[in-house]
Parts: C-alpha cells; sequence; structure tokens
C-alpha cells in the first residue's frame, strides 16, 4: 500500500508573497522609525522606493554614537525634508572636534520647532547658541556637559530665558551667574515649568541659589562631591512642590522668608558623612522640620549617621513629620549599623509608618 504524499507548503487562495509593512501608512511608519538611532534609520533608504526617502520626515532623531563623527550627524540633517518638523532631538556626542557644528545642530533643531531637546556633550565646550533659551516651542531641555578635569573655563547658563513653552528641564555642569538684581535666581521666568534637575551646577559671585517657580512640582538637586564649601545654598519658593530629591551637603534653610513647603509629599535625601561641616546635622534636622507634611521620607544610612551627631537630638523635642506614612532607608554599604533611637526619633509623630530597609 503506497503512503500519500502531504504538500504542507498550503496556499490561500489568492495570497501572494506581499511586503505588509510596507503597505501601512506614513504615520505609522514613521513611528515605528522612532524608536531606532539615526544610523538604522537612515538604512531603511535601500529596503525598496517606498522607503527611499521616508526617513527624511521622521520628526524624532537620536544622533551621536561612539563610532560617529559630528559631521555625520551634520550629514544627516542637511538631506532631512527641510519642510518637515523635528519634534525630538537626542544629540549625544562623546568628542567634540568642531565646536561649530554642535552649535549648528542646535540651530536646526530650534529652526525646526523642536519640543523635546536631550544633549550630552563631552569635551571642551564653551557656550550653547542664544536661539536655544528663546525657543518658542521646546517643551523638555536636558543639557549635561563634562568638561575635563584640567579645563577651567566655565559653561555659564543666562540669566534671561524666553522659553514659554517648557516643563521639565535638567542641567549638568553649569554656573549661575548673579543677576542685575544682585540675586541668582534664573528660573522665574519659566511660567510653565513642572520638573527641574540641577546637577553638579555652581554659583558664581552669590551664595545661594534662588528657585522661584509657581508651577513646580518635581525638583532633584545634586551637588558636586567636593568639599561642602565649594557647595551653595538653595532659597525654594514653590508652593506647588510635591517631590524632593536631593544628593549633597545642606548648608541652610530651603525657603528662608519665601513660603514653605507644607505641599512636599515625597522626599529622599543623601548627605555623605566623610564630608560635612560642623553645622551640617542642625541644618538637616532644620530641613525635616520645613519638611513638615511629606507622606514619604527616604534616607540613605550616611544620612542618619550625619544627622546623629546633631547635639542632644534624641532628648529634644520633635514636633514634624506628623503625616509620614513610610521611611525608607537606604543602607550604602552592607556593614551599615543604624541607630534605632533614631529611627524612633523620627517616627515618634507617625508611629505608624511603615519602615522599609533597602540594601
Amino acid at each position: 500500500m503506497k503512503r500519500r504524499r502531504h504538500n504542507h507548503n498550503y496556499c490561500l487562495p489568492n495570497c501572494e508573497n506581499k511586503d505588509r509593512l510596507s503597505d501601512l501608512p506614513n504615520c505609522l511608519l514613521l513611528h515605528i522609525l522612532s524608536f531606532l538611532n539615526a544610523e538604522r534609520v537612515v538604512r531603511t533608504c535601500i529596503l525598496s522606493k517606498r522607503w527611499n526617502n521616508l526617513w527624511k520626515s521622521l520628526p524624532v532623531l537620536t544622533l551621536g554614537s561612539v563610532k560617529k563623527s559630528n559631521q555625520f550627524m551634520s550629514k544627516i540633517l542637511s538631506c532631512r525634508d527641510s519642510s518637515a518638523t523635528l519634534h525630538t532631538l537626542d544629540f549625544h556626542s562623546y568628542a567634540i572636534r568642531k565646536p561649530g557644528q554642535v552649535k549648528w545642530i542646535i540651530e536646526y533643531a530650534v529652526s525646526h520647532n523642536v519640543r523635546h531637546l536631550d544633549i550630552y556633550l563631552k569635551g571642551r565646550f564653551q557656550e550653547f547658541p542664544s536661539c536655544l533659551f528663546s525657543c518658542g516651542t521646546l517643551t523638555s531641555l536636558k543639557l549635561t556637559v563634562f568638561l575635563p578635569s584640567m579645563f577651567t573655563k566655565r559653561l555659564f547658563f543666562p540669566n534671561s530665558l524666553n522659553l514659554p513653552a517648557l516643563t521639565s528641564l535638567s542641567l549638568r555642569s553649569f554656573t549661575f551667574l548673579v543677576g542685575d538684581d544682585g540675586r541668582v535666581e534664573p528660573f522665574s521666568a519659566l511660567n510653565k515649568l513642572n520638573s527641574l534637575v540641577i546637577n553638579r551646577c555652581e554659583v558664581l559671585g552669590a551664595k545661594n541659589l534662588g528657585i522661584s517657580s509657581a508651577t513646580l512640582v518635581n525638583l532633584t538637586i545634586i551637588m558636586s562631591d567636593r568639599a561642602p564649601t565649594a557647595s551653595f545654598g538653595f532659597e525654594l519658593s514653590t508652593p506647588s512642590l510635591i517631590t524632593f530629591h536631593f544628593i549633597g551637603h545642606p548648608l541652610q534653610k530651603l525657603c528662608q522668608s519665601n513660603g514653605n513647603l507644607s505641599t512636599v509629599k515625597r522626599v529622599s535625601i543623601d548627605v555623605k558623612y566623610w564630608i560635612y561641616e560642623a553645622n551640617t546635622p542642625l541644618v538637616l534636622l532644620n530641613w525635616l522640620d520645613e519638611l513638615a507634611n511629606i507622606k514619604s521620607l527616604t534616607l540613605t544610612s550616611s544620612t542618619l549617621k550625619v544627622l546623629s551627631h546633631a547635639p542632644r537630638l534624641l532628648k529634644s523635642e520633635f514636633s514634624s513629620l506628623c503625616n509620614m506614612e513610610s521611611l525608607n532607608v537606604k543602607k550604602k554599604y552592607s556593614s551599615s549599623i543604624l541607630d534605632d533611637g533614631l529611627v524612633k526619633f523620627l517616627l515618634q509623630n507617625s508611629p505608624s509608618a511603615e519602615v522599609n530597609i533597602v540594601d
């Protein structure tokens, strides 16, 4: 008896080998391409005539890698459809050889109505073009600069900003200058600012940085790892602030005479134990008093160790932290020993709060 041979290459009626991906509308294809870096996006032009010029209208570009030069990045922008809006630009350059090209790339993005701009530069860079700080369409701006240790030239942040749509701002390695009014308060003109990150910046000509914003909700401050004498204080006037993260050395009160921080609900503080001044424990205790209504408090073990040096701390009355729901302690080292008495001190007005120890 002969066995029948079965053909498993079934085919549906009128079935053809189709490029179904290319049949998608442009808006979907451009959305898919937006998840790729620029080098891979450009390579799609060889797929078919359908893809030949599609990448030139991409509204999201990720430029930069260790292997690619600034010239490669500039070439991509010059070949784009000049009428196409550039919605988002992530520009990372690990070796700045021609700062003029960096300026050209930023000017291109601004002239094409960029909304989200993420710039990461490493090398000798002195200034950004002025058009960057007067872009009417920009809603999110992240500027990260790594300067060589031997490079003493400061990168100054402008006192005057015209960014009416900006809601998110992140800065690293900038120097803030005193304005005509004798104060350092560079963010007061940002009327829609919601999130602010200040990372390893410095103040020139004053001791304090003023942060004044009626709309600010999230604030992160990361100080330099240098000695606290090189740090600076903050004067907060932020009536809508909810989340506050701090890494560094607290030097003074947060609000001074500008208001209070009663709206803040989530706080994390990391103070380095091995480099702090004699008055740091008292300033830190004052911060906790100013942040009286927080619900979630995260402290590192080194922060608790600094706080423990406040004179007669455990014997003093503490009227703050009455609404706290959780206390999180991050152990900096596995061998860190937590002071149970200090933890009880922080929980005395909220005994039902949950305590979490994170290694």
